[in-house]
């Protein structure tokens, strides 16, 4: 079919002239991101700051704990592990064992809110991965153990967060005070 030339040529015009907008804006967008520093960090040797109420690997205090069981009765499934006996002499419970399998843990805080002596707690630590799974089932001497905390370490450095660093550009450089284990 014949179209004429002055019609095929309007067309083709509107075609690219919405085709080079768009181009256009792609451009002017990457153009604006090369002044921005990058939102990736190197991992090992880059560690972001973590949140005030985060929630990694959990901390057991065994002298705090009364063996109420609370702790297996608020977790969504049923997760630490407590052995105990009873004691007639003194009639209380005595604590044997406790442990909490993190290959499972969907790390809820459920423990940690409803425990009435705080011998549970959440700590900083998120780095859990082995190569071994059963490495992941933590008794009561390896939860325990504080983490390193990764302000103390000079080999890694520590990255806030973009929107983190505004708020503390509002208030003074120093008002968020990292707990060092």
């Amino acid at each position: 079919e014949y179209v004429p030339y002055g019609n095929w040529v309007h067309e083709l015009w509107s075609t690219n002239n919405t085709c080079y907008r768009y181009i256009g804006q792609s451009f002017i967008t990457t153009l604006s991101h090369t002044n921005r520093l990058p939102i990736t960090i190197h991992y090992p040797y880059e560690k972001s700051i973590t949140p005030e109420r985060f929630r990694g690997r959990i901390h057991f205090e065994f002298d705090k704990c009364i063996a109420c069981e609370v702790c297996v009765r608020v977790c969504p499934i049923d997760l630490p592990v407590v052995d105990w006996r009873f004691e007639k002499d003194i009639k209380r419970k005595q604590l044997l064992n406790y442990s909490i399998d993190f290959e499972i843990c969907i790390f809820c805080g459920n423990c940690v809110e409803y425990w009435p002596t705080s011998c549970l707690s959440m700590t900083e630590e998120y780095e859990l991965s082995t190569y071994d799974r059963h490495e992941l089932n933590y008794n009561q001497i390896a939860l325990s153990r504080l983490p390193i905390s990764i302000m103390g370490d000079y080999t890694i450095q520590t990255i806030r967060n973009s929107s983190e660093s505004k708020i503390n550009k509002e208030k003074s450089s120093n008002s968020r005070t990292i707990t060092d284990y």
